[in-house]
């Protein structure tokens, strides 16, 4: 590791954690929400948002629901990703075996 990346890794961490409001609860939630749940309520975050006249408080929630709904969004778009993945060099590895030898021989 370089120098400066050893100072910024050690700035990073002596960064202090903003405060959330979001519950344990919460975020426990959103966490188990499906897809398409977590995305309409990612939708609905953002157009409260650009819709104005929310305070510095409540506009931080919104923020902060937003981007653990995204998270979640993202991590299960994830999982499908690794599922297509596999699948696609399961048939791939089956279709360069097709009709071999050693195919014919199980």
């Amino acid at each position: 590791m370089s120098e400066s990346t050893a100072k910024q890794a050690k700035d990073k961490q002596e960064e202090p954690l903003l405060a959330s409001s979001l519950t344990d609860k919460e975020r426990e939630t959103i966490t188990k929400l499906p897809y398409e749940q977590a995305r309409d309520q990612l939708i609905q975050a953002v157009q409260a948002l650009e819709a104005g006249g929310l305070d510095l408080d409540a506009s931080m929630r919104q923020w902060e629901i937003g981007e653990a709904l995204a998270k979640r969004a993202q991590e299960l778009l994830g999982q499908v990703r690794a599922k297509l993945d596999a699948a696609q060099e399961e048939q791939a590895s089956a279709g360069a075996q097709a009709g071999t030898q050693s195919n014919l021989d199980s």
